[in-house]
């Protein structure tokens, strides 16, 4: 189930995203610039994906039933996934479209300072709800680097509105310089190059984060911490001689199971082992309560002999007739 910070995150940008996005396409109808309008999808595509990205967060948090055992989590590394494939058909295309368009058949800006007005504005917007994801996800990092975090992340939401933000920042500034040297020069060519320089920014943040979000969907281990953690845990309960993690996998950002093969005391009964196992799994839901599943594979004792004999080269320590 995602944090609550996740969905602040995404109420601040499509709150920000819906007011820049009416700003702007006024400001394009006014202004005739192929750029305000490439900003303008851009903003619409924004908010449609803030409204996709609710929509994820909201079928995650369904408990799980017959049809679905493990729950509903990874809906939202799937809706996250649709997010980055409609910034790059939708908003990426529309922008390049538009920006090839206004190359071929140019035409003039009218009253150029409406739009540095409505950049000025949206850059207020933009930033805010940009800001707001900076923080929560430096609150989320810790001290790795920010490559490094969004790497192994598992919480889409905060670093797609993070991407998204920043890419409409920077779509802001190419936009603006097209206006202005559009305006300055009397070439409204430059318009239309910057529109084709914001469909290029979009694409590239679209690739980006489709890898993040396929990554996630297709099954990312927990974090070594947790994983060492989980083993420890293991080993420290009464009647379990050693442990090793099969697996671990997200399934949503605060939900992860677990498999175990646990090695247990010869002389242990059947209700001393269920006894072990219960222990092992209350221990573990007690101080990682992320981890809602855990598996466990009983692990047989190999002696020393038996394991000379798995060993490449080495014949079977059983006796056989050989042949004539």
């Amino acid at each position: 189930m995602a944090s609550s910070q996740s969905k602040t995150v995404v109420y601040a940008a499509a709150t920000g995203n819906l007011l820049v996005a009416l700003t702007k396409f006024i400001a394009a109808s006014w202004t005739g610039s192929s750029a305000m309008l490439s900003e303008a999808i851009h903003s619409v595509v924004d908010t449609g994906n803030q409204l996709v990205l609710l929509y994820g967060l909201h079928r995650a948090a369904k408990p799980p039933d017959a049809a679905h055992p493990l729950g509903y989590g990874r809906e939202l590394y799937f809706w996250s996934f649709i997010v980055a494939l409609l910034l790059f058909t939708l908003g990426a295309g529309v922008a390049l479209y538009e920006g090839i368009t206004h190359i071929a058949n140019p035409s003039e800006i009218v009253d150029a300072r409406v739009s540095y007005i409505v950049y000025c504005c949206a850059a207020v917007f933009e930033g805010s709800s940009w800001y707001v994801a900076l923080r929560e996800f430096r609150k989320a990092k810790g001290d790795v680097s920010y490559y490094e975090a969004v790497r192994r992340s598992k919480d889409p939401p905060t670093f797609i509105v993070l991407f998204e933000d920043t890419a409409a920042l920077i779509g802001l500034v190419l936009a603006a310089i097209g206006t202005v040297c559009a305006d300055s020069f009397a070439m409204p060519v430059f318009d239309g190059a910057a529109s084709i320089g914001i469909g290029l920014v979009l694409a590239l943040t679209a690739w980006a984060l489709a890898r993040e979000s396929k990554e996630l969907l297709i099954g990312e281990p927990a974090r070594p911490k947790l994983r060492n953690a989980i083993v420890s845990i293991a080993r420290s309960i009464d009647g379990i001689e050693n442990a090793q993690l099969v697996f671990s996998v997200h399934l949503a950002p605060e939900q992860v199971i677990a498999a175990l093969s646990l090695e247990f005391g010869d002389t242990l009964t059947t209700t001393e082992i269920e006894a072990a196992v219960d222990a092992l799994d209350q221990a573990v839901h007690r101080n990682h309560p992320e981890v809602t599943a855990i598996f466990v594979k009983p692990q047989a004792t190999v002696t020393m002999p038996a394991l000379i004999g798995r060993l490449p080269g080495r014949a079977s320590t059983s006796s056989s007739t050989p042949e004539t």
